[in-house]
């Protein structure tokens, strides 16, 4: 497990000057690149979105994460390879957005929001209720940090786990958030956003 305060505050490799002598980039030939067949698939039909294939590097980055755990050389080589751009472009998007990790961080991640709206119902004890449960069980392959905005104040205090939006929470979720996470089941069933019989407890949706 990683915590927040062990993420680098900048980007690797940003105070090292320049290689003038380096082979200027390159785009990765296809042919000579193994692309998983369903990350192929799922570039493809990202760049079909857009009129610039480079505004899919976000959710291409993102897909190649979710299959590889990070966004790791082999990874970033292979979006590159699909998308006709140079791994350097894509680094410097994935190194830009804190969701997107460049080093090996777990397969798994929780993010508690703690910015004001979640931190003015107690935020910070639900992310350490959860970063001590995980503690506890040995929660391996899970990164559990603190996120500053989520965006969806209404479930205050909520967390992303793997990208599914849970809340309202309390520190007594902690637990079965943990073991459902080790067990591989959905957490918190009825209570995420995307859930169909989800409401808010004051009554309406999200």
């Amino acid at each position: 497990m990683s915590e927040s305060d062990e993420r680098p505050l900048t980007a690797p490799g940003w105070d090292r000057p320049a290689d003038l002598e380096k082979d200027p980039a390159l785009t990765p030939d296809l042919a000579e690149i193994t692309v998983p067949d369903e990350l192929r698939t799922e570039i493809e039909r990202l760049m079909s979105l857009y009129p610039d294939r480079r505004s899919a590097a976000i959710p291409a980055l993102h897909a190649a994460q979710a299959l590889h755990g990070w966004c790791s050389p082999e990874a970033i080589a292979q979006v590159a390879a699909v998308m006709r751009v140079t791994p350097a472009y894509l680094s410097s998007v994935a190194s830009f957005y804190d969701m997107l990790n460049e080093q090996p961080v777990g397969r798994h991640h929780v993010y508690v929001c703690t910015s004001v709206a979640c931190h003015l119902v107690h935020a910070k004890r639900v992310y350490d209720a959860i970063a001590e449960a995980a503690s506890d069980e040995g929660l391996e392959d899970t990164e559990v940090r603190e996120w500053e905005c989520l965006g969806a104040c209404d479930m205050a205090p909520m967390a992303s786990i793997d990208g599914r939006f849970v809340g309202p929470l309390d520190p007594s979720d902690a637990p079965e958030i943990v073991e459902s996470i080790k067990e591989g089941r959905q957490p918190l069933p009825g209570r995420g956003l995307e859930d169909s019989d989800y409401r808010l407890p004051w009554g309406g949706t999200a």
